[in-house]
């Protein structure tokens, strides 16, 4: 069971979304087939999204993220997923900006392999 700190905190992540988190949130994947859940607790992390049918979690990529302390951070959570068989799939807030569809897309068909 996850502590109270990482349930407050996702709750709070849930009202605080980024506005690339709620952009793909409202317009694509809550209306999906499957179901999706956001800042979810995955072990000792918070994922923007996670998907239990295909064991897929979705992480939308600030600026920050691409700083080397960050980017060390991400590499220790891919490798947990990794280990506990859960994909990470990434997109940078620009590729939800500039190119919503393929975004949409990349997930759709990931999550469609994996869910059925």
């Amino acid at each position: 069971m996850a502590d109270a700190f990482l349930t407050k905190r996702a709750q709070e992540l849930r009202k605080n979304m980024t506005p690339e988190e709620r952009k793909l949130w409202h317009l694509f994947l809550k209306t999906l087939p499957v179901t999706v859940n956001r800042q979810k607790i995955c072990g000792p992390y918070i994922v923007d999204f996670y998907c239990a049918a295909a064991k897929t979690v979705i992480e939308i990529d600030g600026s920050q993220h691409f700083e080397t302390e960050n980017q060390e951070k991400d590499k220790q959570r891919d490798i947990y997923f990794k280990e506990n068989n859960i994909r990470v799939l990434r997109f940078s807030n620009r590729e939800v900006n500039e190119q919503f569809d393929a975004v949409c897309e990349a997930i759709n068909t990931h999550l469609n392999i994996y869910s059925q």
